[in-house]
């Protein structure tokens, strides 16, 4: 199969990836890519069929341990394992000691806070008539969210705002290496605080002192690793749903009247900006620890295969009319927060917090609408989101 360069689509993928996997999609549900910047001899195969994306999602041939195909990445080395970078047994191990933590008991007790982190930045940003949504509100929210979850002190997070960033949308090799030196270094210090200050009301203090009924427990590596992972996707995937979900409101004004004239809907609605423009455009890397095909498309034991999200979320063959925003629709089933094993261990705080945030600025804000349409997208292929997004009321 012919390689096809993602990178000549130039800016499109970044401003309108829909409309190239769209193009895509008319040729055939699987696709060998070269992502943007990726080395010149480098090939991916890209899932963009909505049914070959959750059936990939959860097949175990496809890896997600890359030492499995003699791979090491950078993260895995200076931070530790995590849950999206090993397999079963190792990953149940650590999903069950990570969930015995991570309750729905413990994010429903976190409602009262994000209201009140919400209701606070608010308070603060309305009097000026306008504002970038995503520094003024989706951002900080959902930082301070994580933060206050995992006991990361107040003073180090716009440090760690701007690690996180390099890492998730990095500006070259060189800023995602020194952001990832640097975030392996902060997360090591801040569990050795936490392992000498005892006892503490924070997750990441219940996750060094979680123990199964055998004795096993987290490993100092691994709690770096989850630490790393919870803090990463558990904001960077909020901040996008917001984001992507006001844009969406604001660009379909019907949409948003309907929304308006009955709140009710609301919950139906953050599922279709999840599906409609969700937060991960691309699933984290999986390897084929062993010879498969993926729509009669044979896949070489070793070679890499990227999930579009995205892609498969605008599939015709799953959703009519797939490029309509209807917040009527029913989205069930659609893949923002991945399927199978790797399903996102905060989805359902990433939906409170977007919920509560996006329920409270409609009703503080009546007169909610763009101030200039954004461009300035999120580059790569594993995030879909606005770097600002400016409104005014």
């Amino acid at each position: 199969m012919e390689r096809i360069d993602l990178g000549e689509y130039g800016d499109e993928l970044r401003r309108d990836p829909h409309a190239v996997y769209a193009r895509l999609r008319e040729q055939g549900p699987v696709h060998l890519v070269r992502p943007p910047g990726a080395e010149e001899d480098y090939a991916s195969w890209l899932v963009v069929g909505y049914e070959e994306a959750r059936a990939a999602l959860a097949d175990p041939r496809l890896s997600k341990d890359g030492s499995k195909i003699d791979l090491r990445f950078l993260d895995e080395d200076l931070i530790g394992p995590n849950l999206l970078t090993v397999d079963p047994p190792q990953h149940t191990r650590l999903r069950g000691l990570v969930a015995r933590a991570f309750t729905m008991r413990r994010v429903e007790r976190l409602r009262p806070r994000v209201q009140q982190i919400t209701d606070d930045l608010l308070d603060e940003v309305l009097p000026a008539g306008r504002a970038d949504l995503i520094g003024a509100l989706a951002y900080p929210l959902a930082i301070t969210v994580i933060c206050e979850l995992l006991g990361v002190p107040e003073i180090d997070r716009d440090e760690f705002r701007g690690l996180s960033s390099e890492v998730v949308a990095p500006t070259n090799s060189q800023t995602e290496y020194d952001a990832t030196v640097r975030l392996a270094e902060y997360l090591r210090e801040l569990i050795e605080d936490k392992r000498r200050s005892g006892p503490a009301d924070d997750l990441l203090s219940d996750l060094i002192r979680t123990t199964a009924e055998d004795g096993d427990r987290l490993s100092p590596e691994e709690l770096r690793g989850m630490a790393y992972l919870l803090l990463i996707a558990g904001h960077e995937t909020t901040v996008n749903l917001i984001g992507n979900g006001v844009l969406a409101l604001l660009t379909h004004p019907g949409q948003l009247a309907a929304l308006r004239a009955d709140m009710g809907l609301l919950d139906g609605a953050i599922e279709e900006m999840l599906r409609y423009d969700g937060p991960v455009e691309t699933a984290t890397f999986r390897y084929a620890a062993e010879p498969l095909e993926i729509a009669g498309v044979p896949i070489k034991q070793g070679d890499h295969v990227m999930v579009g999200l995205t892609a498969a979320q605008r599939d015709a063959a799953r959703y009519a009319e797939p490029d309509r925003f209807d917040i009527h629709r029913d989205p069930r089933g659609h893949l923002a927060f991945g399927h199978g094993i790797h399903f996102c261990l905060g989805a359902p705080l990433a939906r409170l917090e977007g919920r509560t945030a996006i329920a409270t600025l409609l009703r503080r804000a009546p007169a909610l609408t763009l101030d200039g349409h954004p461009t300035n997208w999120l580059p790569g292929l594993l995030m879909r989101g606005v770097r600002t997004l400016p409104v005014r009321w």
